[in-house]
């Protein structure tokens, strides 16, 4: 089952202990007031946010990345939008959570059993879009960039 994939959910502050984070793979993101720190994965309307990572830094370095941006600076486009909705740092990532299903692949190469892994990282991303827009009739409020505005671009 597509679900099974997914890691529990964990807290933001907690996503570097995450198994195989150095891994590509895609992650799902998730703004919920209860705690849901180590629950299984599942589709809610709470899911904010799904996106992947072929990069050499794996989730890890994407997720960082993510965290740069909603913290002030730049670089994560769905970041961008989350923050010209949340502004306070702080306050946002007491009620963040991630989800995430790596891929063992190497990046660095361009073997054909890695690159047909990386290819199904996106695959497995657009598959997630799929799951939720199926159950929600939308995307995830971050992934609509017709309907959620980048703090970057009204902000100077």
């Amino acid at each position: 089952m597509y679900e099974d994939r997914f890691s529990v959910w964990v807290s933001w502050l907690n996503r570097d202990a995450l198994n195989n984070i150095n891994c590509p793979g895609v992650y799902a993101i998730r703004v919920s007031i209860r705690n849901i720190e180590n629950r299984k994965f599942s589709w809610h309307k709470e899911i904010a946010y799904i996106g992947m990572t072929n990069g050499i830094s794996g989730l890890k370095g994407r997720l960082k990345a993510f965290d740069n941006t909603i913290n002030g600076k730049r670089g994560h486009g769905g970041a961008d939008r989350f923050r010209f909705k949340y502004q306070n740092y702080s306050g946002l990532v007491k009620k963040l959570y991630v989800s995430v299903a790596p891929f063992n692949a190497d990046v660095k190469t361009n073997s054909p059993k890695d690159l047909i892994i990386m290819g199904n990282v996106a695959k497995f991303e657009y598959q997630g879009f799929a799951q939720y827009t199926g159950k929600f009739n939308e995307l995830p409020e971050f992934n609509n960039k017709n309907l959620s505005k980048k703090y970057s671009l009204t902000h100077g």
